[in-house]
């Protein structure tokens, strides 16, 4: 079964030895995906709707990269720096997951760069 590692410039660039997304079979399995723009490298908002929009926008982009999209994504998790920002962040994330994928949604001490949230997703090809 061949392997792929996605590279775009539409999402930011991985901050450590891991690539953007990694497709096997018919499934692609992306990696964390914190809200970096990709454009200028720095972490877009500060409240945890922009923030959760810029992640949505990161994870959108590794989908297309890969001729594939959300309504084609079929397990995401979610990471949160602060469970309180759970509302806010199920509002912005239902804008683009309408397809209703499995989810696990975990706050966790710390993220990278301490940004207020992370989403991975795994997705059909």
């Amino acid at each position: 079964m061949e392997i792929k590692y996605t590279q775009t410039e539409k999402a930011p660039a991985a901050i450590g030895p891991y690539s953007q997304a990694v497709s096997v079979g018919n499934l692609l399995f992306t990696s964390g995906q914190i809200p970096i723009d990709p454009a200028t490298g720095e972490i877009a908002g500060a409240t945890i709707e922009e923030q959760a929009r810029q992640s949505v926008a990161n994870v959108g982009a590794i989908l297309e990269a890969n001729g594939t999209s959300f309504d084609k994504v079929v397990k995401t998790t979610c990471f949160l720096a602060d469970m309180s920002d759970f509302a806010a962040f199920n509002a912005v994330y239902a804008e683009a997951f309408v397809s209703r994928p499995a989810r696990s949604c975990v706050a966790v001490k710390t993220l990278p760069k301490n940004v207020l949230c992370e989403i991975e997703a795994i997705a059909a090809l």
